[in-house]
């Protein structure tokens, strides 16, 4: 049997697509991007697998003549972890699109701050000398504030400073 390029052209083309689809802005495409991608990652693992012999029986055909289970039972693996995860994607795309009423992910003001950011190594980066809205949040030197941080958590949750709120006695507990 002579290989055939047609099959690598395909997985490649799909593999192209879903990953040009993948970075787009609108979320159905993404969508589209996910589930080309699944789609190329399967005919990738049956054309790894060689070629088509018989059923895996023993008894019906000889060892070297049988076709290997394994990559046909994670293919079908892949197929439902595809399923699952397109079907969570759609869920959210439907959410965003109820709270929204678009689908395509608008460039924000952090979008065109971040981008408008000049390269800079991480570790050449003074915390102290970056604007108030580029601070790293709970960084304690950083705070413009005459208020101690435990002063403003008193004064929001009242005497209960931390993750203990008292809450009212439910009906068991009013005996």
């Amino acid at each position: 049997m002579t290989p055939t390029i047609v099959l690598p052209v395909v997985i490649g083309g799909l593999y192209a697509a879903g990953v040009y689809l993948l970075l787009d802005r609108s979320l159905t495409r993404v969508i589209l991007g996910f589930i080309l991608l699944g789609n190329a990652t399967n005919l990738l693992l049956l054309s790894a697998s060689g070629p088509a012999g018989l059923a895996p029986l023993f008894g019906y055909a000889e060892p070297a003549e049988m076709s290997d289970p394994l990559p046909q039972a994670l293919v079908l693996t892949a197929i439902v972890i595809t399923f699952g995860v397109t079907a969570f994607l759609l869920a959210m795309v439907h959410r965003s699109w109820r709270l929204v009423r678009q689908e395509v992910v608008e460039i924000d003001e952090e979008d065109r701050r971040v981008a408008a950011r000049q390269g800079m190594d991480a570790d050449d980066m003074d915390p102290d000398q970056l604007p108030p809205e580029d601070r790293p949040a709970g960084k304690g030197n950083t705070l413009h504030s005459d208020v101690d941080v435990e002063d403003q958590l008193a004064r929001r949750y009242g005497e209960f400073a931390s993750d203990d709120i008292a809450l009212p006695p439910t009906r068991r507990g009013e005996q």
